[in-house]
């Protein structure tokens, strides 16, 4: 039995819709069903972690490191899930800020729970994470 997609309108404000007018002519993209279709196959993979047990994949972490014990804060919690973190690396991107790269593998409560623990800290002014489940 073939499968058949499903059509639904949706809700885009102005602003984004000519920002994605403009960028899909720039890269010489004429229709807007395949790009949105490949933006929720993205949404889909890079949420699917959230209810799967096995995951892999990187954090990034930006902070101001002027502000009082924000590196050895992150350092801490680094070596408490030393069994999930696989690498990491320090950027400095300028004189005040800095970048944490993580690269992770293991199960999703655990990678939930460091990512909930890097948002308390004190200096971190953004999280962005890339995880990918390990499961079909």
């Amino acid at each position: 039995m073939e499968r058949r997609g499903i059509k639904f309108g949706v809700y885009i404000p102005e602003d984004i819709a000519m920002e994605l007018e403009d960028i899909m002519k720039s890269m010489g993209i004429d229709n807007k069903s395949k790009v949105i279709q490949e933006a929720l196959r993205v949404f889909v993979l890079e949420n699917k972690w959230y209810f799967t047990k096995s995951v892999a994949g990187s954090i990034a972490i930006l902070y101001n490191h002027d502000v009082d014990e924000v590196d050895e804060k992150l350092t801490d919690i680094q070596h408490e899930y030393i069994d999930i973190i696989k690498a990491s690396m320090h950027v400095h991107l300028d004189e005040k800020k800095c970048m944490l790269l993580i690269a992770v593998k293991g199960e999703s409560s655990k990678i939930k729970e460091l990512i909930g623990k890097l948002h308390t800290i004190r200096g971190v002014l953004l999280i962005r994470h890339v995880l990918l489940s390990l499961e079909d």
